[in-house]
């Protein structure tokens, strides 16, 4: 048997995208709810959030809300109705978070009298659980259905059309079910710098792309660790962690810098070089502004002798020369061969009135150097600054 209930807890993209993840869960749809205007739209929506309950235009504004369908073979209403209560904060009148208006506002529309008690029934429990962590009263709506209004169809899906973004995370992290939370789940800052990913505790789908994308490809020398909040201990973190996934550069346990909502590859890396290589060093501009070493520089006379092995991005980890490829051109420049395949881009550059051909590290996207096509063969002239040197037997990890 299919079955339907209509749950407001905010804004409708993060909690449709919350409620079609759940097991037993057919459909789910954004739209209005609960207002008394006919066909309501979000700008409507939008232009009546802000009028207060008794109004000269007696007008009730519609919440934004999602028509869950389910199959009641496979789940139930009771733990719907748990889910909804521990996703956002129903203490919050007329918002959640940042998003201020009477549209945000917290309610469950049943449909029919199991429902109803239900919602009743965990609210009371729900409402004692939050009291003992020093949470106010709920001011949670609990209506039966009378007419939901399917929203635009861009609103639909939005987090899954939209991948470039975060989720929001209203929740008060207060649980009908308590886990211990056992000390070896704990992690303590790391000596030096290391990166931390939160993620959410539930779906998130920007979460999984930054996972997939991202942080599971990564071989860097700076220690990635993604960790739910609750997880971090003796931390110094000055970043509100409200949304996910958050990417955190930690130094000493001391937060540098952070960004909220999903990065890109290329838009992470670029972040990591100024964490790692630090704004305004000759390897930061170097990889990122394009500049070119010094001839002769310090690093070139480390790398220009050293014994077998590779060299690695210096902001990516990947494996981008080796020394079996390496000659002395004596340029005062490292120069290789070739590059590993697959490893470097190569484009047309004419800066400085020049014909030339750049060499760009495919993942990080950092500048390298330069090839050039003499004396019959090619001449990667490559920056020492933006590279790490691996001995060979140091390498099965990459």
């Amino acid at each position: 048997m299919i079955a339907e209930i209509v749950f407001a807890a905010g804004c409708f993209w993060g909690v449709e995208k919350h409620f079609e993840n759940l097991n037993g869960v057919v459909d789910v749809k954004s739209g209005y709810v609960g207002g008394n205007y006919a066909n309501p739209t979000y700008e409507k929506v939008l232009k009546y959030r802000k009028l207060p309950q008794n109004n000269n235009l007696n007008i009730i504004n519609y919440t934004e809300g999602v028509l869950v369908k389910f199959d009641t073979s496979k789940t139930n209403a009771d733990k719907l109705i748990k889910s909804f209560w521990q996703i956002h904060d129903p203490t919050q009148l007329n918002r959640q978070g940042n998003d201020v208006g009477n549209n945000y506002r917290s309610a469950i529309f049943y449909t029919n009298e199991n429902q109803k008690n239900i919602a009743y029934s965990t609210k009371a429990k729900y409402q004692t659980l939050l009291e003992e962590h020093g949470f106010g009263k709920i001011v949670t709506q609990i209506k039966p259905l009378q007419k939901f209004y399917e929203a635009e169809n861009y609103h639909q899906d939005y987090l899954e059309k939209n991948p470039n973004g975060y989720c929001p995370n209203h929740a008060t992290g207060v649980k009908f079910e308590k886990k211990k939370q056992l000390t070896k789940d704990f992690i303590t800052p790391l000596k030096g710098k290391e990166i931390l990913v939160i993620k959410a505790e539930g779906f998130c789908p920007y979460c999984e792309k930054f996972e997939k994308e991202v942080s599971s490809n990564y071989k860097g020398t700076i220690p990635l660790r993604t960790v739910l909040e609750k997880q971090l201990k003796d931390f110094d973190i000055k970043t509100k962690l409200d949304v996910t996934p958050i990417i955190l550069f930690i130094e000493n346990g001391k937060e540098i810098f952070s960004h909220k909502g999903y990065l890109n590859e290329k838009e992470f890396y670029e972040q990591l070089g100024a964490f790692k290589l630090g704004e305004n060093t000759e390897s930061y501009n170097v990889a990122f502004n394009k500049n070119t070493d010094s001839r002769f520089c310090k690093q070139y006379d480390i790398f220009k002798n050293t014994p077998d092995g590779v060299f690695i991005d210096k902001v990516s980890g990947d494996i981008l020369f080796d020394t079996k490829d390496r000659f002395n051109s004596k340029t005062g420049w490292l120069s290789f061969y070739k590059a590993v395949d697959g490893a470097t881009i190569e484009k047309p550059d004419y800066s400085y009135g020049m014909n030339r051909v750049e060499v760009i590290a495919k993942k990080s996207g950092i500048h390298l150097g330069h090839v050039f096509d003499e004396f019959g063969h090619r001449r990667f002239c490559i920056n020492a600054t933006v590279l790490e040197f691996v001995p060979r037997d140091k390498i099965d990890n990459k």
